[in-house]
């Protein structure tokens, strides 16, 4: 018999649509930094709701392959990604070498948890080859605090981009590894 082959429409759909969900956490996450730098309490609660909304929008996306225990431990992974870029950011605003170190510790440890619960639920995943791809995410919300409490507003343009370009590879790599494990779903 032969193998399934997935619809390339439905894998360019899909990679589509992670692409908005992980573009979508940047851009919550960069607004709650802005709003933090500014003091302004408001716009800073406002965005963390978004950032909460996407984090279930992404951890949502998996529940169709994985299933609903699978969701709720994505989301709960997702959500201690988006504390430790918060527990930086205060411990940035803080002044706080320590806090920083703790926190940038607890975002690398974080990518490990995310990488090998992906990697175990697809064999399409190298959990290594996620866990750097995560890694260097949290290395670029790091650089974005920096910048922009340091008002190097090139510097972060630039990080802005790479970040981006970066959630693309993300993306496409789940949408891909997800349409070699279930190809009959696309």
């Amino acid at each position: 018999a032969a193998a399934a082959v997935a619809n390339e429409a439905k894998v360019h759909a899909t990679k589509a649509a992670l692409r908005d969900l992980w573009i979508g956490h940047v851009f919550w996450t960069r607004n709650v930094v802005i709003a933090a730098l500014a003091g302004d309490a408001p716009a800073k609660q406002s965005a963390e709701v978004q950032v909460v909304a996407n984090a279930q929008a992404i951890a949502g996306a998996i529940e169709p392959f994985y299933g609903a225990a699978a969701k709720k431990k994505l989301f709960a992974l997702l959500a201690g990604h988006y504390g430790a870029v918060k527990a930086y950011l205060e411990a940035s605003l803080a002044k706080n070498e320590k806090q920083k170190s703790e926190a940038t510790s607890k975002l690398l440890d974080n990518a490990g948890e995310i990488a090998t619960f992906l990697s175990s639920a697809n064999p399409h995943l190298a959990k290594d080859t996620l866990e750097g791809l995560l890694q260097a995410h949290g290395g670029h919300h790091i650089a974005q605090i920096q910048q922009l409490q340091g008002k190097d507003h090139a510097g972060e343009a630039k990080t802005w981009a790479d970040m981006s370009q970066h959630m693309y590879v993300l993306s496409d790599a789940l949408a891909d590894a997800l349409a070699k494990q279930f190809p009959t779903n696309f």
